[in-house]
């Protein structure tokens, strides 16, 4: 690995330190850190700008997301153009998809060029967002799609269709469809299960739902998820990623499948899945 595409959380106070650490890397080990276009505006001199639209320049091997698992969310939709793996160096509180740290990048860099890593595939999900039998909005989302009640205070309803069958409408503030990756965010902290994420499946979390029989949902990649919203008297929203995406109207339905494309994460140490969990989210004893 040479090319180094590198996306850094905006809001990250110390970026000075960041740039001092990748000056000395560039000249220690003869890489090429590239900056994104749509971060020039505090980017010094010293890094070269990459533009993700152009046919020509370098090829990326690797992206590296400085910041917490909301960067590392973003930094996907670099992976997905350039085809690269991610790197998650944790500037964040939790972390919990990042692979090494600032202190730790020196010895990670040299790994990577030393072919010392492993890629593991994370699963992605795939959602459209239909009107009136137009699709009005799709994206890709490695952590989850939601639907959510957005502004107003009232409950909304949402029927569930599985594979064209019906499985149950509910009174709520909205459903969480989650990837194995997800499942350690949004779904876990409304109670949903927790999936290693070499698995391939689809977690259905509904959001305080006014039913005590109403439970998550854990279906096959395969399937073809579909959630009818009604009951609205204002929009609800659709997430993907954290992010507000569009707005949902009366009788809007949301499709959800697993996605052809996905992404690569670079795993670096042995720490398994269940050290992560013991040691960040403090699981067990």
């Amino acid at each position: 690995m040479k090319n180094f595409a590198i996306y850094i959380n905006p809001g990250f106070a110390d970026q000075t330190a960041i740039f001092t650490l990748l000056e000395q890397l560039t000249r220690e080990y003869s890489v090429n850190f590239l900056g994104l276009a749509e971060q020039k505006d505090f980017l010094p001199p010293g890094i070269a700008r990459h533009d993700l639209d152009a046919r020509s320049g370098r090829k990326i091997d690797c992206v590296l997301a400085f910041g917490g698992d909301g960067t590392i969310l973003r930094a996907k939709d670099i992976a997905l153009r350039t085809g690269a793996p991610v790197l998650g160096i944790n500037l964040g509180y939790l972390g919990f998809l990042s692979e090494t740290t600032l202190k730790e990048l020196k010895d990670s860099l040299r790994d990577l060029m030393n072919g010392k890593y492993r890629l593991l595939p994370r699963m992605l999900l795939s959602c459209q967002l239909r009107r009136r039998g137009k699709i009005i909005f799709r994206g890709l989302a490695l952590n989850d799609a939601v639907v959510f009640k957005a502004d107003t205070p009232r409950l909304i309803h949402v029927r569930i269709f599985n594979c064209g069958r019906f499985v149950f409408d509910t009174r709520c503030d909205g459903v969480i469809a989650s990837t194995p990756t997800g499942s350690t965010a949004y779904s876990l902290s409304v109670g949903g299960p927790l999936l290693s994420p070499e698995m391939q499946a689809i977690v259905l979390s509904p959001l305080n739902p006014h039913l005590l029989t109403i439970r998550p949902l854990v279906l096959p990649a395969k399937d073809r998820i579909m959630l009818k919203v009604h009951g609205l008297t204002v929009p609800a929203s659709l997430q993907l990623d954290g992010v507000n995406c569009s707005p949902i109207e009366e009788n809007d339905e949301v499709l959800i499948t697993a996605a052809k494309q996905q992404v690569q994460f670079v795993k670096l140490s042995n720490r398994t899945f269940y050290q992560i969990l013991r040691r960040k989210l403090n699981l067990g004893k």
